[in-house]
């Protein structure tokens, strides 16, 4: 079986060695970040760095419970994977909330930490992608993976635009702005990982 799963009907499933050095990688790289950057979204006022540090902490969950699924009877995977698209689901929706309180306690992030944050992340991000970009394709846990660490790169490009969007503004607007499309995309992510899944289940079950 390859790394990407590619080329056959057999999903990969996380069985390599390679995977798992990987995995333990991201694990390290996001559950710094979510301390570091939730530490800044609250000096800065900033609900788009905060929903990025959410994200950071899901994939942090996301990538422990990978790594203790692989090798598991398929059930028990795809479980896991149900798990993680559930909770990705609640957490668009808390950031949701949170940003829909922010528009009436309007308070202007600062600019220059989301900036620096922001670029920050996404450093740790393209590193994390780069570990995962081969292991993309696989079963619903596997997949689960990929989409967290892809949210986590477009959601820090999105975090450095809102930063300029406010230093151009002076207001809190595009950082508003921009914890609501990372809001749908935690999602749009959820909905992809509990489709996988459910198909998984419902094949062991027929």
């Amino acid at each position: 079986m390859n790394g990407c799963g590619c080329g056959d009907d057999i999903k990969f499933e996380g069985l390599s060695d390679g995977y798992r050095k990987a995995l333990w990688a991201v694990i390290a790289i996001n559950g710094t970040m979510f301390c570091v950057e939730m530490v800044a979204g609250f000096g800065a006022s900033s609900q788009a760095l905060k929903a990025d540090a959410l994200d950071f902490l899901g994939d942090t969950a996301t990538y422990a419970l990978s790594l203790f699924v692989i090798g598991q009877p398929l059930i028990w995977r795809a479980r896991a994977a149900l798990f993680k698209g559930l909770s990705l689901g609640a957490m668009g929706l808390w950031v949701i909330g949170s940003t829909v309180y922010s528009v009436f306690v309007l308070k202007t992030p600062t600019a220059e930490v989301m900036g620096i944050v922001g670029v920050l992340a996404l450093t740790a991000n393209l590193i994390s992608v780069g570990l995962l970009l081969k292991y993309r394709d696989g079963d619903a846990n596997v997949r689960s993976v990929w989409l967290c660490s892809r949210n986590d790169a477009i959601g820090n490009v999105a975090v450095i635009v809102a930063a300029g969007g406010v230093f151009a503004s002076g207001t809190a607007w595009p950082d508003l702005l921009v914890a609501g499309v990372m809001a749908s995309l935690f999602l749009n992510s959820s909905v992809q990982i509990i489709r996988q899944a459910r198909l998984e289940l419902q094949g062991i079950r027929s």
